[in-house]
C-alpha cells in the first residue's frame, strides 16, 4: 500500500525534526480527525472543490493515517485487507449491490 521510499521518506522528515515524541497514538488520532475536517471543509459549499487542495488535505490525513500505523506497528495494507474482509460479510454482494443501506437493515 505503501513503498518502502515512502515509508522512509515521511520517518525522515519526523527524525530531522525532532518529532516522533509528539506522535503518541492520541495525539495523531487527533491529528487525524483535524485533517479530515479539513479535507470536508473543501467541499463546504459544494461539490465542485479545488483539486488541488483537495489533494493537500487527502495527503495531511494520509500521512498521518501511515504515522499512527507505523507508531502501533499495524501494516497499513494488512489491516486495509483485514477490514475490507470483514466489510464483506457484513454487506454480501446478493444484497448490498446497488443499495447505501447500512449492514443491518439490508
Amino acid at each position: 500500500m505503501v513503498s518502502k521510499a515512502v515509508h522512509d521518506t515521511l520517518a525522515a522528515f519526523v527524525a530531522e525534526r525532532d518529532w516522533a515524541q509528539f506522535h503518541t497514538p492520541e495525539n495523531l488520532a487527533k491529528s487525524i480527525a483535524i485533517e479530515a475536517g479539513e479535507l470536508l471543509e473543501c467541499f463546504q459549499w459544494g461539490a465542485n472543490a479545488d483539486p488541488k487542495r483537495v489533494r493537500e488535505e487527502l495527503a495531511d490525513v494520509l500521512t498521518y493515517c501511515l504515522f499512527l500505523a507505523d507508531r502501533i506497528g499495524a501494516d497499513p495494507e494488512q489491516i486495509v485487507l483485514e477490514k475490507l474482509e470483514v466489510t464483506r460479510k457484513k454487506y454480501p454482494v446478493d444484497k448490498a449491490r446497488g443499495s447505501s443501506k447500512k449492514y443491518d437493515v439490508l
